[in-house]
């Protein structure tokens, strides 16, 4: 797909199946930035509980899954968002993004909040999505809400 220009109408979004945990893995360690150098700070359990409970959505296009999102309904809190990075800048997490928003809305949510490293592109995109920077958490990670 090198060169080739693509539009936000070729990408579908779904919700994410356990046949798509092995893409799902290669996508969350297919970007440059936030890479998981650690993989027991993220459980079986927990993808298991996304995936199952609350809101767990794939982007593809016609090479298949490029992105994904995962996001508690509970809490409005966006636990993860990753699109490949040769695919990112073609709408998969922009699209992944307003839809996941769109359920909190539907489930009776006013904000919604995420945490990211901060001077990385994801800080800016987020910003670009009007998302407001509310300060850092413990760990040094930018905190960002978004009002619904």
């Amino acid at each position: 797909m090198t060169g080739v220009s693509q539009s936000m109408s070729d990408l579908r979004l779904r919700p994410a199946t356990h046949a798509d945990l092995t893409r799902i893995h290669e996508v969350r360690h297919g970007t440059a930035e936030n890479r998981l150098t650690d993989p027991t700070l993220v459980s079986d359990a927990e993808v298991a509980w996304y995936m199952d409970q609350a809101i767990f959505l794939v982007s593809e296009d016609e090479v298949g899954v490029q992105g994904f999102t995962c996001v508690n309904h509970q809490t409005g809190y966006v636990w993860a968002l990753f699109v490949l990075d040769e695919a990112q800048g073609r709408g998969h997490g922009t699209k992944l993004l307003e839809a996941a928003m769109a359920r909190l809305r539907e489930v009776g949510h006013r904000q919604a909040f995420l945490t990211t490293g901060s001077g990385t592109k994801a800080e800016g995109f987020y910003r670009s999505k009007g998302w407001q920077r509310m300060g850092k958490n413990m760990k040094g990670e930018v905190v960002f809400r978004l009002w619904l």
